[in-house]
């Protein structure tokens, strides 16, 4: 039979990690997590796919990802710069316009 201490042991070591992980990441990585999503802000995406298989069997499909920033027409480095902020506690170094990503 487990105590309640010896069950506090055992289970305060995951959780320390979980809460770990829930801390704010490095800010290059989260400007680099943040670039797709002022991308989005700034248009949608679209991808096309056409194949071929064996057989004469034949498969297409498309997809298109729409942000509601984009809907909303928010300002794309506004978006760069919350996601950053939200993510890494600080601000970004530069602005998203100032990015080669931005213009792709």
């Amino acid at each position: 039979m487990i105590r309640a201490p010896q069950a506090l042991c055992l289970l305060l070591p995951g959780a320390l990690t979980a809460l770990a992980s829930c801390g704010p990441m490095a800010l290059p990585d989260a400007e680099r997590s943040c670039i797709a999503d002022a991308q989005l802000a700034q248009h949608p995406r679209g991808t096309v796919a056409l194949g071929l298989g064996s057989g004469g069997r034949s498969a297409a499909g498309f997809g298109i990802d729409i942000s509601s920033d984009y809907l909303l027409g928010r300002d794309p480095d506004a978006v760069y710069a919350s996601c950053v902020q939200s993510r890494a506690g600080l601000p970004p170094t530069q602005p998203f316009s100032s990015l080669p990503e931005s213009r792709m």
